[in-house]
C-alpha cells in the first residue's frame, strides 16, 4: 500500500531527502554529500540510506525532485551543440539580439555572450507566414532536408528551429521536426511554437536555443535517475521534477521535449513554494505563541517574507506575499533571455563553500568561487585548502565540529584554522578569528546589500517583512543579515536545512500555456477570446491524459496579456472572478478596468483614455496532488527552555569579543519554550544563532521565531 512520499534537492554542497510517512504524518530528514560528477548518484545514496533505515522503497508512492544540473550546466556552458533552422533572411538575429545590455551600461568592452548556436551550425529555411498565420511561402522540404544532414554529419546534438510568426501559424514548425527526425533519428529538437509561442522574435529564439541547449542534458540526467529508481525497488509513475514556476512537472513530461527550459530555477523554486504554504498555515492560524521578554509573532499575517535560501554554493531570495511568491514572466539567466514563467527569484554567490582570499589589491573577497561538494570546506577534511565561510562560522564558535549533520560528520577545527591562517590572516596581517569576522561581516553585507536593491526594486516595504532563513547555512547568518536590514523578526522553520525538499511534496502539479495574438481589445469579440481559451485547455486535457493524471482533481486559470497600444511591453491580468464558465463581453471590460487599476499599481499611473491590446493569451493548469500539510500543535504547559539545554561554549559574534553561550538542541524544544540571546540551536540540519539582544520562542507549528530586544508582542487578531 503507498504509505511513503519522498522530495529530494540536490544543492552544491548536500543532497537532501525528506521523507514523509502519510499514514502517521512523520518527517524524516537525510542529507548526503552531493555528487557532481553525476548528480544521480547523490539522490540514490541518499535513497538507499532510507531503505537501510527500514523504509520499503514498495511503499513510496511519490517522487518529487528539484535540481539545479540545468542552471548550472547553462552557467558553465556544459550544454549539447546545437543548431539552429530559422526563416531564409533572419540569421542574423541570434548576433543582433536587442539594444539590452547587462552590467555597466557604460562600458566601451561590452561583449555580449557567445551565440548557443554558431553562424556555421545555423540553416536559413525558405519559408515564411505573415502576422496572421497566413502562408506567404511554403515550406522547403528539401531545403529542411539538406539542412538536416549537413548538421547530422557536424555531429550537433539538438536542433533548435524557430520560424518567423510560427506562434500563429505552427504548421512549418511541425512539418520541419517530422523531417528532421526522419533523417536525423535521435536528435533532440525543440520548435519555439512549443517552447514559447509569443510574440517577439529575439525572445522566443533566446528561450528555444536555451532549450535546445540544455535538453540532452536534462534528459541524459532523467534517464539515468529513473533506471537508478527502478533499481533500488521504487516503481511508482509518480515523478515529478519542479518547475521555475513553483509547480511540479511529471518525469515524461520533461523527457518528451520543450519544457526544459522551465527547469531552470528548479532548486530554488522549491524553497519559495514552501515559504508561501507556511505563510498561508500562519494567516489561517488563530492561536498566537506566548509573549514576553521581547519575543514578538513576526508580522506574517500583515505584511509578507523574505526568503534566505544560503546553502553551500549561493543564496537564493524571494518575496511572498499574500501568501505567494512573486511571479515573472521575463528574465536573464546565465546572461541569456529566457521568458517562461517563473518566481521571482536572485540568487548570488554567498553560501557556506564560497572562498575567501586576498586579491590583489589586497582587499578580502568571499566567492564567487566555491569549494563544492568535492572538496567541500577545509573543515570537512576531504583535502580541501583554502578557507570558506563554513570554515569562518566554525572558528566563530557558531558550528559544532563534534555535532555537524547531527555528529554524522565531524569538523577539522585545525585545518579551518590553517587555512584561514595562511590564506586570509597572514596576508591581512592580523589574527585567524579577526579574519574569520571579516569573512562573516562580508558576505552577511552582500546578502543584505542583495536584499535591499531588491527590495526597492519590487517596492517592498522590509519593515513589514519577516526574514525567513533556511538552507544549511542561513540559519547561523540570518540575524546578522536581518540586522544590516533593520528587520526586527527572523522566522526560521523547523527543518530549516531541509526546506526546499520540504517544498517539493507541498507542491501540485503545474502548467503554463500562452499563444500570442496581437489585438486591440475592442475589436475582439468574446466569442473568440473564449475559442481561444478552449484550444489551449484542449492542449492541457491531453497533456493531464497522456501523463496519467487525474482529471477531475484540475483547475485551470486565464490571464490576457495587455498593453495600451503603442507600448512596448506588457502586463498580465488575471480573469480570475470575471467569468462564470464562459467568457462574455462584460469580462473583457472588466479585463479593461482590471488592467488600468495593475497598471497604476505598478507604474504610477495610467491612462483610461487609450485603446488597449491583447498581445497574448495564457493559462495556468494546477492538477491537485496529495500534499505533506503542517499541522499546529497546542501546548499548555510547555516544558522549559532549559530542559533542552546541553552546554555551552564561547562564541565570537562580534568577532572580537567572545560570548559564554547557551546551547540548545532544538528536538527538545516544545510549543511555547522562550530562550534569550545569546543562544545557539543546533539540530541535524542546520544551527540557529541567536545574538545578544535578541529573544526566541517556539510557535505552534515548531517554528523559531526570533525577535529583536524591546520588540512588543503583536496580537494580530485585534490589528487591523
Amino acid at each position: 500500500m503507498p504509505r511513503y512520499r519522498i522530495g529530494v534537492d540536490v544543492g552544491g554542497t548536500h543532497t537532501d531527502l525528506v521523507l514523509h510517512d502519510v499514514t502517521t504524518g512523520a518527517l524524516r530528514v537525510e542529507k548526503v554529500a552531493s555528487t557532481p560528477g553525476n548528480p544521480a548518484a547523490g539522490v540514490l545514496n541518499g535513497i538507499a540510506n532510507l531503505i537501510k533505515a527500514g523504509v520499503d522503497p514498495a511503499e513510496i508512492d511519490f517522487f518529487a525532485h528539484g535540481t539545479t544540473i540545468t542552471t548550472n550546466a547553462l552557467l558553465e556552458m556544459r550544454g549539447a551543440k546545437v543548431g539552429l533552422l530559422i526563416t531564409k533572411g533572419y540569421r542574423a538575429v541570434q548576433e543582433i539580439q536587442n539594444q539590452a545590455r547587462d552590467g555597466n551600461l557604460f562600458d566601451y568592452f561590452y561583449q555580449k555572450p557567445a551565440p548557443i548556436a554558431p553562424q556555421s551550425l545555423t540553416r536559413e529555411i525558405a519559408e515564411r507566414t505573415d502576422y496572421l498565420g497566413n502562408v506567404l511561402i511554403p515550406l522547403d522540404c528539401d531545403e529542411v532536408r539538406r539542412a538536416a544532414r549537413q548538421l547530422k554529419a557536424a555531429r550537433v546534438q539538438a536542433i533548435a528551429a524557430c520560424y518567423l510568426f510560427s506562434f500563429m501559424n505552427p504548421a512549418h514548425e511541425q512539418e520541419t521536426r517530422a523531417i528532421v527526425m526522419s533523417e536525423f533519428p535521435g536528435v533532440h529538437v525543440s520548435l519555439s511554437s512549443d517552447v514559447l509561442p509569443r510574440v517577439r522574435e529575439w525572445p522566443r529564439l533566446s528561450t528555444t536555443l536555451v532549450n535546445a541547449y540544455l535538453e540532452p542534458v536534462l534528459v541524459r540526467y532523467l534517464d539515468d535517475l529513473n533506471r537508478g529508481l527502478d533499481a533500488i525497488g521504487i516503481r511508482t509513475r509518480q515523478r515529478f521534477l519542479m518547475q521555475s514556476n513553483g509547480g511540479v512537472m511529471p518525469f515524461a513530461a520533461a523527457i518528451a521535449g520543450g519544457k526544459t527550459v522551465h527547469t531552470l530555477l528548479s532548486g530554488p523554486a522549491a524553497g519559495a513554494q514552501a515559504a508561501a504554504r507556511l505563510a498561508r498555515a500562519l494567516s489561517s492560524s488563530f492561536s498566537l505563541p506566548p509573549c514576553g521578554g521581547g519575543a514578538g509573532w513576526g508580522g506574517v499575517p500583515r505584511g509578507g517574507l523574505v526568503t534566505l535560501d544560503m546553502g553551500g554554493t549561493s543564496a537564493d531570495i524571494a518575496f511572498i506575499e499574500g501568501g505567494a511568491p512573486l511571479e515573472v514572466t521575463e528574465a536573464v539567466i546565465a546572461r541569456r533571455q529566457v521568458d517562461v514563467p517563473a518566481l521571482d527569484l536572485a540568487t548570488i554567490s554567498a553560501g557556506g563553500g564560497s572562498i575567501a582570499a586576498v586579491d590583489s589589491s589586497g582587499f578580502l573577497t568571499v566567492g564567487p568561487t566555491s569549494a563544492g561538494a568535492d572538496p567541500g570546506p577545509a573543515c570537512y577534511g576531504r583535502g580541501g585548502t583554502q578557507p570558506t565561510v563554513t570554515d569562518a562560522d566554525l572558528i566563530c564558535g557558531f558550528l559544532n565540529p563534534d555535532y555537524f549533520l547531527g555528529g554524522v560528520q565531524k569538523l577539522d577545527i585545525g585545518a579551518a584554522h590553517k587555512a584561514l591562517q595562511k590564506h586570509v590572516a597572514a596576508p591581512l596581517r592580523m589574527g585567524v578569528r579577526e579574519a574569520a569576522a571579516g569573512v562573516r561581516r562580508i558576505v552577511d553585507i552582500r546578502m543584505a546589500d542583495e536584499v535591499r536593491v531588491l527590495a526597492a526594486k519590487r517596492g517592498v516595504d522590509l519593515t513589514a517583512f519577516t526574514l525567513l532563513p533556511f538552507g544549511g547555512a542561513g540559519a547561523v547568518h540570518a540575524a546578522a543579515v536581518a540586522g544590516e536590514l533593520g528587520m526586527t523578526h527572523i522566522l526560521v522553520p523547523p527543518r530549516p536545512g531541509a526546506f526546499s525538499a520540504l517544498g517539493l511534496i507541498s507542491t501540485d502539479v503545474v502548467h503554463d500555456y500562452m499563444r500570442s495574438e496581437l489585438k486591440p481589445l475592442l475589436q475582439v469579440d468574446a466569442d473568440h477570446v473564449e475559442r481561444m481559451f478552449a484550444a489551449l485547455e484542449a492542449k492541457a486535457r491531453a497533456d493531464i491524459e497522456t501523463e496519467g493524471l487525474d482529471a477531475a482533481c484540475a483547475h485551470y486559470s486565464r490571464e490576457l496579456d495587455l498593453r495600451y497600444a503603442g507600448q512596448g511591453y506588457e502586463l498580465r491580468t488575471p480573469l480570475d472572478g470575471l467569468f462564470d464558465g464562459r467568457v462574455c463581453a462584460a469580462t473583457l471590460a472588466a479585463a479593461r478596468a482590471r488592467f488600468d487599476e495593475r497598471h497604476a499599481q505598478i507604474h504610477g499611473h495610467n491612462a483610461k483614455d487609450r485603446p488597449v491590446e491583447i498581445v497574448s493569451y495564457r493559462l495556468r493548469l494546477r492538477v491537485e496532488v496529495p500534499k505533506f500539510e503542517q499541522r499546529e500543535e497546542a501546548s499548555s504547559s510547555p516544558a522549559p527552555a532549559g530542559d533542552a539545554r546541553k552546554g555551552e561554549r564561547e562564541v565570537w559574534f562580534d568577532g572580537t569579543h567572545a560570548v559564554m553561550t547557551a546551547i540548545y538542541e532544538r528536538d527538545r524544544l516544545d510549543p511555547g519554550a522562550m530562550l534569550m540571546g545569546p543562544a545557539i540551536v543546533e539540530q541535524f540540519d542546520a544551527t540557529t544563532a541567536i545574538p545578544p539582544g535578541w529573544s526566541a520562542t517556539i510557535d505552534g507549528f515548531r517554528n523559531l521565531i526570533l525577535s529583536s530586544a524591546g520588540e512588543k508582542c503583536r496580537d494580530r487578531r485585534t490589528e487591523p
